[in-house]
């Protein structure tokens, strides 16, 4: 609660908790430590919880909040869910049917905060668009943002409508040391089809094939090797704190409205990461 109140503190604009752990729970305490920057999941898996359940714990962070919360959900990933024993669906038919129970739900709750939908590959972000408001990424290709937003309609990217993207943030002098940090975060990313999917689709399909073939192989040293410079650099910001900012400009620059920084570090854990972040935008 500290450090959240020492990021509104220092004028940004948005905290958004990630789906491991109690991510509502974290948004109920950010809404009491907090009086002014706006906050939300990134992003709650719609399969942990009954959709009435979660209906009625945002509605009622939306009003605690006025209107500062946003509610992020989203599939997570397949491996995921498996290991939990959960029994699923279709992602697509599954998010339409959680989003409209939820909305059914919260009629007589005063009604549900923005909700913004995990959309990383087309058809997720199309659902976005239409039952939702907003998307949000994670890892994303910067090479693919223009494809990804030429797929809504231009008066929704015009209307309000949330676009966010979680990026894996390393503020190092040293780029290289900062590019295997990045590399070590990715390292579970790549190992889930549907991110690897994902950036076959954005032009990498060299860097995946390398991937997967040292997956296989459980050889570790290829597996990061397989992860070029020129894809880390796509989906990560690495590198000094001029090269961070000036990468955030250019996610903007995209039509991302909310480029959340996840900081990481070289010399130490999350606190220092924090720490960096904060003295690069002092």
């Amino acid at each position: 609660m500290q450090m959240a109140t020492e990021i509104e503190r220092r004028g940004f604009s948005g905290i958004y908790c990630p789906s491991f752990g109690d991510a509502m729970g974290l948004c109920l305490s950010i809404a009491h430590a907090t009086h002014t920057i706006e906050f939300g999941t990134s992003i709650q898996p719609i399969y942990l919880q009954h959709p009435a359940a979660l209906a009625t714990s945002a509605a009622y962070l939306h009003e605690l909040a006025q209107g500062r919360f946003r509610l992020g959900v989203g599939v997570t990933h397949g491996p995921v869910v498996k290991r939990l024993g959960v029994e699923t669906g279709k992602p697509l038919s599954d998010m339409r049917e959680y989003v409209g129970s939820m909305r059914a739900a919260s009629e007589q709750l005063g009604g549900l905060p923005p909700v913004v939908l995990a959309a990383l590959r087309d058809k997720m972000l199309c659902l976005a668009s239409e039952i939702g408001e907003g998307a949000v990424w994670a890892n994303a290709s910067l090479s693919r943002m223009a494809h990804s937003l030429s797929l809504l309609p231009s008066e929704q990217r015009s209307s309000g409508f949330w676009i966010g993207n979680m990026i894996p943030t390393v503020i190092d002098d040293d780029l290289e040391a900062a590019r295997a940090r990045n590399r070590k975060t990715l390292t579970g990313y790549v190992a889930l089809p549907n991110y690897r999917n994902y950036w076959i689709e954005a032009g990498y399909e060299e860097e995946m094939t390398a991937v997967m073939a040292a997956l296989a192989a459980r050889d570790n040293d290829a597996l990061l090797a397989a992860m070029s410079d020129r894809w880390l650099d796509d989906c990560t910001l690495s590198g000094p704190a001029s090269r961070v900012r000036d990468g955030i400009e250019a996610w903007f620059d995209a039509g991302v409205h909310a480029p959340v920084v996840v900081p990481s570090s070289t010399s130490g854990g999350q606190a220092t990461a924090f720490a960096e972040l904060f003295d690069a935008f002092s």
